[in-house]
């Protein structure tokens, strides 16, 4: 069985006559205990061709030290990784065999490094004895296990947060060592490091990126960013993490939308069928996504109402039903992103941006033929609204606004996507665009709310309880519906005035 545990670290450089500070004088620190010198043997993995690496992730099976076992590290921010731990065993755990599938994909993980440590452990604590952090010396030896056969050595020094402490503890750590001549370490991992000191000289050459410069470069530039995005959430998705599953969704939709947006750059009849394939990807996400926004709604609008209008079990009835259409939904994610039809996608995806669709266009400079784009959304988006507001209040009214919504999100992202090349104009626009679709996004959940509450109601009817509050907050949910219709028209003139005209 897996485990989880936010990692917290910083990296020096030191080499065999580097002397520690005086770290008694670190403050805050009121012990230093020494803890001895242990000696860990680990052997990390990766693909033949180093995705794992590619992401800053890192799965090692190690020996040796209070920790042996399988570990994967993944990024969070800059000197932050989540490590995922799992018993030791021969082969890999599947619970890590599945964090790490959107990168990897079919291919087979490799020993690449071996890593052998000799760690002489300081642990700093505090006045009440609580651990602070641990700060290592580590005498490393790596070993190039794929690729080739070439060695390094170097000396590092280590300071790894306690659980729960204060990362700003790590900065007084780190000022001492600075006053003792201790530099930051240039890599962020002992594995990068060990895998840059050993690659062949071919390796080590890289070309530089150049910057985008035609409209086709911007395009892929963009579209890059959300498949890039989708691979880095999967494992965060798999783990349930706060957050995770809308982050993949909008993800998703922004690169569908792009693949539609931007038609004149990328061939249609090769993106289409991407393009169906990421619309029921974000379906199946919305499951789980889409109650929960509606539970939160729900709960909100009960919790502001005074006590006295709350008659009969309004709570209990609400997490029952809930909770019965919430069953399941996060086993049912996790069983489309362990699908075939899922993998096929990704690797559609890597299709798409290893020999892309481009059309004449793409060669084109990125100013018109990203402004054209961006300018059709945008008359697409005033055609939907213009209808919606000729029809009269009602169930036709309330679905001409919903496909206005769909609209002003499809040409927001159309202007985010295009900020890089357009700058200013496109930042604006955009930020317009997210106004209209936060009015009409507000208006559909009022749609959803008011179905989800009559259901509640006739239920709460069938039991015999009141339905009194059922009705009340349906009222505010029309309430707020009328409101939101009231409010469109002036924060679509403001976006209309910041359309962007090629």
């Amino acid at each position: 069985m897996a485990d989880s545990k936010r990692e917290i670290e910083r990296k020096y450089e030191a080499t065999g006559t580097t002397r520690l500070p005086d770290l008694g004088r670190v403050a805050g620190v009121a012990a230093v205990e020494h803890r001895g010198v242990m000696e860990l043997d680990a052997v990390y993995y990766d693909t033949e061709d180093f995705r794992l690496a590619a992401g800053s992730l890192t799965l090692r099976r190690r020996t040796g030290g209070d920790d042996a076992g399988w570990h994967l590290k993944l990024p969070v921010a800059s000197g932050i990784r989540d490590e995922i731990g799992a018993p030791l065993s021969d082969t890999l755990p599947p619970a890590l065999a599945a964090l790490i599938r959107s990168r990897v994909r079919d291919a087979a993980v490799v020993p690449v490094v071996r890593l052998r440590s000799a760690r002489d452990v300081h642990l700093l604590s505090g006045a009440d004895g609580v651990p602070l952090a641990e700060l290592s010396v580590d005498e490393v030896r790596a070993e190039r296990l794929h690729g080739g056969r070439r060695s390094t050595a170097w000396t590092e020094i280590e300071v790894e947060l306690a659980d729960d402490g204060d990362p700003a503890f790590l900065d007084a750590v780190e000022k001492r060592l600075r006053k003792g001549g201790i530099r930051p370490s240039a890599s962020p991992s002992k594995l990068s490091r060990a895998l840059a000191e050993t690659a062949p000289k071919r390796e080590r050459r890289r070309e530089p990126v150049a910057p985008p410069g035609t409209a086709g470069d911007h395009v892929l530039a963009y579209v890059r960013r959300q498949v890039t995005a989708i691979v880095a959430l999967d494992p965060a998705v798999r783990r349930g993490l706060p957050d995770s599953v809308h982050r993949m969704r909008v993800a998703t939709r922004r690169l569908r939308s792009a693949l539609r947006t931007y038609r004149k750059v990328l061939d249609r009849s090769v993106t289409g069928p991407v393009g169906d394939e990421l619309k029921w990807l974000a379906g199946e996400l919305g499951v789980d996504r889409d109650q929960e926004v509606l539970d939160a709604r729900l709960l909100a609008r009960l919790d502001a109402l005074p006590r006295t209008l709350v008659l009969g079990p309004v709570r209990a009835r609400l997490k029952v039903w809930s909770v019965a259409r919430r069953s399941g939904s996060r086993r049912r994610t996790v069983a489309v992103l362990d699908g075939a039809r899922y993998l096929a996608l990704l690797h559609a995806l890597d299709t798409l941006l290893a020999d892309p669709p481009l059309l004449p266009a793409a060669a084109a400079p990125p100013g018109k033929v990203l402004a054209r784009a961006v300018h059709k959304d945008h008359r697409r988006l005033a055609a939907r609204i213009g209808r919606a507001a000729a029809l009269p209040p009602g169930p036709d009214r309330d679905l001409a606004l919903h496909d206005a919504r769909k609209a002003a999100k499809r040409a927001r992202y159309a202007a985010e996507a295009a900020r890089p090349a357009l700058g200013k104009p496109a930042r604006k626009s955009a930020k317009r665009l997210k106004a209209v679709q936060s009015v009409l996004g507000d208006h559909q959940d009022s749609v959803v709310a008011r179905d989800a509450l009559r259901v509640l109601a006739v239920q709460a009817h069938a039991a015999g309880e009141a339905s009194f509050t059922w009705g009340l907050l349906y009222g505010r949910e029309e309430a707020t519906a009328r409101a939101r219709e009231r409010e469109l028209p002036g924060v679509w003139a403001k976006a209309s005035r910041a359309e962007i005209r090629p």
